[in-house]
């Protein structure tokens, strides 16, 4: 396995997930995921164990994943997230200028309340960083309420069309750089962090 591990200890594994790899099937029954991979490494080395998704991040998201070794902290960890407890941090590339600062979105995705806040980091010729601090966990969420106020999130095909902006990215540029929670086990204070990817560094410097 050639996926960098962040943190890992006897009841969790954080992963740096890199931008195309699904971390679970899809209707298609895709044979190649991360959660596939995670369970063939663990069986070829020995493990009883197996190995449980405690959310996802979409195919083209990068960044940080956690995973339990185990159903029962899978489930401890799963209701962490609905109860709002797990901070995420990431960095997002959208298309033109931010009018402010920070700010909040608060539209309604596939008709469930969501929540993104987010903070302007800096303002490129025809793009923004800014870091987005989802407060629920809808599928796509922040991908959607960025497009949904006109400034989808870079390289994005699913939400938006790139023939309508003059940036273009080759990979979606969304990326989950940090996560905060409480270890469900030895209730200590966990907070990691993942630099960006070499690519979404290689376009900040061709487009700075």
């Amino acid at each position: 396995m050639n996926i960098p591990i962040v943190y890992e200890d006897e009841w969790l594994m954080v992963l740096n997930k890199p931008s195309g790899l699904l971390t679970i099937p899809t209707p298609r029954n895709e044979q190649r995921t991360l959660t596939s991979i995670l369970n063939s490494d663990a069986r070829d080395n020995g493990q009883a164990f197996r190995m449980h998704p405690c959310h996802r991040l979409d195919r083209d998201t990068s960044g940080l994943i956690i995973y339990a070794k185990g159903k029962s902290i899978q489930k401890k960890m799963m209701e962490a997230f609905r109860q709002g407890k797990i901070k995420k941090v990431y960095v997002a590339f959208v298309q033109g200028m931010l009018p402010k600062q920070q700010g909040e979105i608060a539209d309604r995705v596939q008709g469930l309340s969501a929540i993104t806040k987010y903070r302007l980091i800096e303002k490129k010729k025809y793009f923004s960083i800014v870091e987005a601090f989802p407060l629920t966990g809808r599928t796509n969420q922040i991908r959607i309420h960025f497009k949904n106020h006109g400034h989808p999130v870079l390289g994005d095909t699913k939400y938006a069309f790139r023939r309508d902006f003059k940036l273009k990215a080759k990979r979606l540029c969304l990326h989950a750089k940090a996560v905060e929670f409480i270890h469900p086990v030895s209730q200590r204070q966990v907070h990691l962090s993942a630099g960006l990817p070499q690519d979404m560094q290689d376009f900040l410097e061709k487009n700075s």
